[in-house]
């Protein structure tokens, strides 16, 4: 492995001319995920971007009755703590954006009340609800339409499922907001839908950019809920009155990022512009999922996206992210927390150093297991999954660790190959951003993967696409590639060659024949 440091300098955003520097503005960015959120000051000065976290705080769904919630009031205190202690720290505050996880929502009644408190993807309601969507609308039919990966926490199937149950909430609801779509109708009174998170509901169209009506309409679902979609970079107003007052910051525009906290890692990929040919790399955003895939100038819905259950979602600059979700470091949040339970505690650097001395290529599962996603015992569940496979049973916490980063990376493997397949070209590198990149075990098991050179960083790649998003949008910086130039001239990046091909390659081979066997 090798560190590189940025580029000297970036090219001055428009406005600005050689030899001035611009006033140095401060941009904030709300990053909410599903385990935890941040508030983070982005300062540009017209070359660099400088992160600071502001405040983080707890995130995760709560089981009451038979649903599993999130803690959405809670959430926004936090927000508003946060942009309360950034006001507090000083500095000319221009805008603030939210991005967050995709496909869940609120539902708003007529006189924009929240109806309840949004439930999580990984409730169970959706089991069983693909085959109710595709006895209404074949599945060839529905990918055609939205060019979305099948997954039964997306959107469709929750809308599916509520509607089902006879919901309450659905019945009375005028509009549907996504998770940061709520977030800025709390800070501004102003309800919109943005359109990289609307993408990953199943339910829009990214051919047209506008909802999937005619699905809607076969499938049942009420179109009043769904509003007019919005770009990232549209502003939304100033924060409301008594936001105001709570928080102390006067006179701050709400500007829209690409909401969905992937569209704003992938923005934030240090990519090199290319000489006029199509890009040469893919990303891996990391983090609690990993997302793998390729930037493209249209969606790819082919027969082949469709049989490799490959999705097509909006990013940033109007591009289509064409990836795959395959379970990440869930995986080894899981078993630490099961741990813990039984009172073994292990932080993270000592689980990958556990793991770094354990057999390699010992033990491996299909990492994208539907049982993967909620399973009481991660550890158990693992240990099962490899029994299955014919393979030994890891049985010490660095062996289970070992084969889940493993089976990630050999998960990589399959979908590289995949992207390199759809996208008609030889793909040479892979950027790896977000907080996955801190496990440089697993980036090292993902260059061996795949063979190709592995870039990883930045690690807060969430949050600074968010921010260069508003800096877009006020005009500092002109657009998606000097976006990545200027990240680029800020933060360092390590890059880790491939090795060991020939082994990974026959445990690819030993994982694909298990699987066959069934």
């Amino acid at each position: 492995m090798r560190v590189r440091h940025g580029l000297p300098s970036a090219a001055p955003p428009p406005g600005c001319k050689q030899g001035t520097m611009m006033r140095t503005k401060t941009y904030l960015a709300v990053d909410v995920g599903a385990s935890s959120g941040r508030v983070l000051a982005g300062s540009f000065d017209g070359k660099r971007v400088a992160l600071r976290e502001v405040r983080r705080f707890d995130n995760g769904p709560t089981q009451v009755g038979r649903r599993l919630y999130w803690r959405t009031f809670q959430l926004w205190a936090d927000v508003l703590a946060g942009l309360r202690a950034a006001r507090e720290s000083g500095g000319e505050i221009a805008s603030v954006g939210v991005d967050a996880w995709g496909v869940d929502f609120g539902l708003l009644d007529p006189q924009d009340e929240l109806l309840a408190a949004p439930v999580a993807y990984r409730d169970d309601r959706t089991r069983g609800m693909f085959e109710a969507a595709f006895a209404l609308v074949p599945r060839a039919e529905i990918f055609a339409a939205t060019g979305v990966q099948f997954m039964e926490l997306n959107t469709l199937y929750q809308l599916l499922a509520a509607q089902r149950l006879g919901s309450p909430p659905l019945d009375k609801a005028a509009r549907m907001l996504m998770i940061p779509d709520l977030f800025h109708w709390m800070l501004t009174g102003e309800k919109s839908n943005e359109s990289t998170n609307a993408s990953t509901t199943q339910l829009l169209d990214p051919r047209t950019g506008d909802w999937a009506w005619s699905l809607i309409d076969r499938l049942g679902l009420p179109r009043r809920i769904f509003g007019p979609l919005s770009p990232p970079g549209t502003r939304l107003g100033r924060l409301l009155p008594h936001v105001e007052r709570e928080t102390g910051l006067q006179g701050v525009e709400v500007v829209l990022p690409a909401t969905h906290d992937t569209a704003s890692a992938v923005l934030a990929a240090p990519a090199a512009r290319g000489c006029g040919g199509p890009p040469d790399w893919c990303y891996i955003s990391s983090g609690t999922w990993s997302l793998m895939g390729i930037e493209s100038p249209v969606p790819l819905i082919t027969d082949e996206a469709m049989a490799a259950n490959y999705t097509n979602e909006g990013g940033a600059g109007g591009t289509t992210r064409v990836l795959k979700n395959i379970s990440g470091l869930w995986l080894v949040q899981e078993c630490r927390r099961q741990w813990a339970l039984a009172g073994r505690r292990y932080d993270w650097d000592e689980l990958t150093r556990l793991a770094g001395e354990a057999a390699p290529l010992a033990a491996a599962f299909d990492a994208n297991d539907p049982r993967l996603i909620a399973p009481s015992d991660m550890p158990a569940t693992i240990g099962a999954l490899c029994a299955e496979r014919g393979g030994p049973v890891p049985t010490t916490p660095g062996g289970v660790i070992r084969a889940a980063l493993e089976s990630l990376a050999l998960s990589y493997r399959a979908t590289f190959a995949r992207l390199e397949s759809l996208a008609g070209r030889r793909l040479e590198t892979i950027h790896i951003v977000g907080g996955g990149t801190q496990n440089r075990l697993l980036c090292q098991m993902t260059a061996d993967a795949c063979g190709r050179r592995v870039v990883a960083g930045p690690v807060e790649a969430t949050a600074l696409g968010n921010v260069l998003m508003q800096a877009i949008a006020a005009g500092d910086v002109a657009d998606l590639g000097q976006a990545r130039e200027v990240i680029a001239a800020s933060f360092a990046v390590a890059t880790y060659e491939p090795r060991a091909g020939a082994a990974w390659a026959e445990a690819a081979e030993r994982l694909a024949a298990a699987a066959a066997r069934g």
